[in-house]
């Protein structure tokens, strides 16, 4: 029987539902089915012939395979798990559907009843499975427990559901079936892909146990952070761990992030759909990868909570996400200058010393940052008086009295060993009764940097921002910051619980099932605090570890807003929503050149999950760097959306003047082009704020068509115009880079035709010879200045590069201006948007709003592609006001000297037509 259910398209298919016997071994159908299809049935240690059949599942050891079809796909070595030996039948029912409710046009409910044990301890009998109709783009899946509604939900960040429209939307890129009565499946309509496909049979739903598995619809799959490995993730047998950790990133492991989101390329689509799902849960979780292709998130808590995205393009499936989860901050136009710090000035010499040899050297620098040992006995919301008494002085009269911006660290600990009286952080917050507990409600102890014992701010506490914003206020009165560095916020402890442990008796500090990237002992409370732990109303730490950084960063944003500054935040440790309050760094990263290769794949992830902001430590933070090396990271990071150069205390200095020679050349010389390139910059993290998506992006997100543009992870983009490809391997004096197919711009000003294929580039260290223009774009550039506020006020100009397709000749683009660092410029309307289009001989330049007061003027313009020499050039009709323009033959450049104001002083922010006489329209023809 079938019916079909519109407007939601959900086509439910009924079958007679069976429950199987299990007198045999065969009723099961084991021996069916190929190895890469085995779902583990029996994921917890240890397993046993006896203890897999005791499930009803079926038993067969078999040798793990050999890595051959990882290394085919040229990927490094990653976790194996292996193929599971118990793994479920075909028959195997451990729930089986009751009923089903479409009542609703857009959403349907099914109860599932749990049929016999999971082998977990407290099986939930119960469950129902809520499919909802979000938008014709997005569809929401929720497992809950129908006899329990209070289990442990995430509380941040608050959802920002899409407003589905009273009709369903014609446009419905998706229908929800349940086939054979116990499986899930959602496809896109337009290809019949599946994209949910869940056998619900063999779910299992306990109190500390959750497991589901769906296939997927190809190998391609990006996301499920943090970890180091490759951008495109492997489907051989793989765990990605969800569980945030301090410790240094490295293979294998769990590292600071938790964002259980993946996007996956339809390739068997001949339009090269993307899709993708993020499960909204905070708990410790292992999501396993297989080659079926398939993935099963197994969660220690909470419910199972999807979001499934239908792009149809990977960008709009980005930006699907992060709407749901808040769009990315606007950050402040200085913070995407170069920043310069260590861990080990030790003294404000030092710091001075180091600040003004770069200063001396050329090298554009905007913000000094300064690591703990700034502190007074490493004490947050101090400074040593003694070995940095010159620090507020310095920050008044050197950095702020020229356009620089100063950067203390924050870490969340709080010194709890202090005398009675004497540190203010620590009193207040037991004025407020706001630090962490432990399991007898007395106050967590742990240890940091602090000599004695550390407490923990409860940033879920509903007093935490006031307490944190009070801190911040006093302490800028002492030293005059302008953003903040969050460190340590896994939170870290040097003990792994409290001094004497945790409690041992507890089934939330010893879970039947520990994901298995925690750490090599496998417990969770390992370098954090015990899973025991009190938060606000009671809830344990065991819920809450993933999300203690996110709510430290809401409460830091706060803090600093109240400072009336556009918030810049640094985090270590991150989760879903992040981007919306703090930028991010990657960490303890190693200075070797495989950490190097690695930082392209974390950026492009960090952009997949709404932290557009990001970058790795130039030249790497643990172990002393190396010439070469530190050169050619100076040459990728540069191109970073957060570029710092920053070490350990027990590194050698690796700043530019420091290193010399060709480090401090192609620091230098690479930085140059970023500052150039900053107004472009800016107007992509405009876009990503308004819209949602990628800043950096992988080249198939541009290029879906072209087969090679899915395997190279050496190069990335910038928007859609501009491509990065480094040099990533020592001793090169060339590289070859892939060019797809169109036409190319090199730094140089050398137009490149490609048919999509590799060229060889000769290096040149006093050159940027790794940055290419796409044909069809049009990018504002800058005279570079010292720092960024002595560029709010000079002229920009216009690259223009003429893509020409059938004879055609075409190019866009965009500018977003305000003043830099004022509070919420968008929402109060203080900017500036400019489009511009070329075509047909013709550059429009046009306002589309002008809310910023601003005394520049587009000079010049630079036209690339224009295959005669212009007779005259034209602005509004008028050939008198373009003097002394040039045409080089040999590049086929036009060189158009204009000095075209971009504000019209009786123009109105509260204007909202294009066509408005005050507005800025130039159309220029030649």
């Amino acid at each position: 029987m079938m019916a079909k259910f519109f407007p939601f398209s959900i086509i439910v298919f009924i079958a007679i539902s069976t429950v199987f016997a299990f007198d045999d071994i065969d009723s099961l159908k084991c021996s069916s089915g190929r190895y890469e299809d085995r779902i583990d049935c029996h994921p917890d240690p240890p397993v046993s012939r006896e203890n897999c059949l005791e499930r009803k599942c079926c038993w067969q050891e078999i040798e793990n395979s050999s890595i051959t079809d990882q290394q085919s796909l040229n990927l490094p070595i990653l976790p194996k798990i292996g193929i599971p030996s118990c793994y479920f039948g075909e028959n195997y029912v451990g729930y089986r559907v009751e009923n089903f409710d479409h009542s609703s046009s857009s959403s349907l409910s099914l109860n599932l009843k749990r049929i016999q044990s999971s082998g977990f301890l407290f099986d939930i009998k119960n469950v129902k499975v809520n499919i909802e109709e979000l938008s014709d783009k997005v569809v929401r899946i929720r497992f809950t427990d129908n006899d329990d509604p209070n289990r442990f939900e995430v509380p941040i960040p608050k959802l920002n559901l899409p407003k589905r429209s009273s009709s369903s939307s014609p446009s419905l890129l998706y229908n929800v079936s349940i086939v054979d009565n116990n499986r899930l499946i959602i496809r896109r309509l337009e290809t019949n892909q599946s994209i949910i496909d869940i056998n619900l049979a063999q779910l299992i739903y306990s109190d500390q146990f959750i497991q589901v598995t769906t296939r997927l619809p190809s190998n391609y799959i990006y996301g499920i952070g943090e970890h180091r490995a490759p951008f495109r993730k492997s489907t051989y047998w793989t765990r990605y761990t969800q569980w945030v950790s301090g410790l240094y990133p490295r293979p294998d492991h769990a590292l600071y992030g938790n964002h259980p989101f993946y996007l996956v390329v339809e390739d068997e689509s001949p339009s090269k759909s993307a899709s993708g799902v993020f499960l909204f849960n905070s708990n410790a979780m292992d999501i396993i990868t297989q080659p079926s292709p398939a993935i099963t998130f197994r969660t220690i808590g909470g419910i199972l909570d999807f979001f499934v995205f239908f792009g149809p393009k990977p960008e709009q499936v980005v930006q699907q996400y992060h709407h749901l989860i808040g769009l990315p901050a606007m950050p402040p136009f200085w913070s995407l200058g170069f920043h310069l710090s260590r861990y080990g000035y030790n003294n404000f010499t030092n710091l001075n010393e180091t600040f003004m040899r770069n200063i001396k050297a050329g090298v554009p620098l905007d913000v000094q940052w300064t690591d703990i040992d700034m502190f007074d006995s490493f004490n947050d919301f101090t400074y040593d008086h003694k070995q940095f008494k010159e620090l507020p002085d310095f920050i008044d009269n050197v950095l702020h009295a020229n356009g620089m911006k100063f950067i203390p660290m924050f870490d969340c600990g709080i010194s709890a060993g202090e005398p009675k009286k004497s540190y203010r952080p620590y009193d207040y917050g037991i004025e407020m009764d706001l630090f962490i507990k432990n399991s007898t409600d007395q106050l967590f102890l742990g240890k940091v940097w602090n000599k004695n014992t550390t407490v923990w701010p409860d940033f879920s506490h509903p007093n935490a921002t006031k307490y944190w914003s009070k801190m911040f206020e006093e302490y800028h009165k002492i030293i005059e910051f302008d953003g903040a560095w969050i460190d340590m916020n896994e939170p870290t402890s040097f003990w792994s619980g409290q001094e004497n442990g945790c409690p041992e008796g507890s089934r939330y500090e010893n879970p039947q099932y520990v994901p298995g990237m925690v750490n090599e002992n496998l417990t969770l409370r390992y370098m954090t605090l015990c899973m025991t732990a009190k938060h606000y109303h009671e809830q344990l730490h065991y819920n809450l570890h993933n999300l203690y950084s996110l709510s430290e960063a809401i409460a830091t944003n706060a803090a600093l807003t109240n400072l009336k500054k556009r918030p810049f935040i640094l985090s270590r440790a991150t989760a879903p929503g992040h981007g919306h309050w703090a930028s991010h760094w990657d960490g303890d990263i190693v200075s070797d050149w495989s950490s190097m290769r690695w930082s392209i794949s974390s950026i492009l992830n960090f952009n997949l999950f709404g932290i557009p902001m990001v970058g790795a430590d130039i030249c790497g933070f643990n172990l002393s760097t190396t010439v070469e090396l530190c050169t050619r990271w100076y040459q990728l990071g540069a191109f970073y959306t957060f570029a710092r150069n920053h070490n350990d205390i027990y590194s050698s200095d690796q700043d530019p003047a420091a290193l010399g020679g060709t480090v401090l050349k192609a620091a230098v010389s690479s930085l140059y082009v970023r500052y150039v390139l900053l107004l472009y910059l800016y107007t992509l993290f405009y876009n990503v704020h308004q819209n949602g998506g990628t800043v950096l992006r992988p080249m198939f997100f541009e290029f879906p068509d072209d087969k090679h543009s899915y395997e190279i992870e050496t190069q990335f983009m910038w928007g859609d115009s501009i491509l990065i490809a480094p040099i990533l391997y020592p001793n090169q004096t060339e590289h070859k880079v892939y060019l797809p197919k169109g036409t190319w711009l090199k730094t140089d000003q050398l137009i490149i035709k490609s048919q999509g294929q590799y060229f060889t580039i000769q290096d040149k260290l006093d050159l940027v010879n790794y940055v290419f223009f796409r044909g069809g774009s049009i990018i504002p550039l800058q005279h570079l200045e010292k720092n960024t506020k002595l560029m709010n006020s000079i002229d920009f100009g216009l690259f223009v590069i003429l893509d020409r397709q059938n004879s055609s000749a075409y190019a866009k683009g965009s500018l977003y201006l305000d003043s830099g660092d004022s509070l919420d410029p968008v929402k109060n309307g203080q900017y500036n948007f400019y489009n511009f289009e070329a075509k047909n001989n013709t550059l429009l330049i046009q306002s589309e709003w002008l809310g910023h007061k601003t005394s520049q003027n587009i000079d010049p313009i630079i036209i690339f592609e224009v295959l005669e020499e212009p007779i005259s050039i034209r602005v509004n009709g008028n050939e008198s006001i373009i003097k002394g323009f040039s045409y080089n033959k040999n590049e086929k450049s036009l060189y158009v000297p204009t000095k075209l104001p971009i504000y019209n002083e009786k123009s109105s922010s509260s204007t909202t037509t294009t066509n408005d006489h005050h507005r800025i329209h130039y159309l220029i023809e030649w």
